[in-house]
């Protein structure tokens, strides 16, 4: 199935360039089974043989990221937090969560958002899903476009450009992006433990910290 998709993902490419790029990327954050790494290092790789621009490939591919995360960001918006407590003001105690942890960590986003859009945008596995947050608590649209456009422009630069210099190696930039989502796929496991662990020792119902 993956090779099925990666095949298609390098025709769309070779067929329609930058827009196919745009377009992919675009899905790639809606729909995860896209990957990625292998979106973005061909892109680099079509560039390098003379078929388009490195800089047209990397502007094209953050176009689609920025698509893809209004389209996350709207969706949340429109769901909303008040749907959002009313869930786990009824079905939270399955999960150990009361609406004061959500509203906790609310109030660490509002904090926070900027840099975990910025941040977020950069790593793997997450990259997609801050636009989901961001759109929860209705971030400033024009703030969170800027720092998603920054964030995802690295990302798109790094990995195009890495298909871009390995030519018809391209492909071996997908391993190295393996072992980093398995870093990431630990301290997430690990950082979910922890906050699973620590509800089960204090009480739901105890005071607030």
């Amino acid at each position: 199935m993956l090779n099925s998709l990666a095949d298609w993902v390098v025709d769309v490419i070779e067929k329609i360039g930058y827009v196919g790029v745009a377009l992919l990327v675009a899905l790639e954050n809606l729909f995860p089974p896209i990957p990625s790494e292998i979106v973005l290092p061909f892109a680099g790789f079509h560039a390098s043989d003379g078929h388009s621009t490195l800089w047209g490939m990397i502007v094209a591919a953050t176009i689609g990221s920025v698509v893809g995360a209004w389209i996350l960001y709207g969706v949340a918006a429109a769901i909303g937090p008040e749907r959002t407590h009313r869930f786990v003001e009824r079905f939270g105690k399955w999960f150990r969560l009361t609406p004061d942890d959500i509203a906790k960590s609310e109030r660490w986003f509002d904090r926070h958002a900027s840099l975990s859009v910025l941040v977020c945008r950069c790593i793997p596995l997450v990259r997609s899903l801050i636009s989901i947050p961001a759109g929860l608590r209705r971030m400033h649209f024009g703030v969170f476009t800027l720092y998603t456009t920054i964030g995802s422009a690295v990302w798109n630069f790094a990995l195009i450009f890495a298909g871009y210099k390995l030519r018809n190696n391209w492909h071996d930039v997908e391993p190295v992006l393996e072992k980093v989502q398995y870093v990431v796929i630990a301290a997430i496991v690990l950082a979910l433990a922890w906050l699973v662990s620590r509800r089960w020792r204090v009480p739901a119902n105890s005071p607030a910290e």
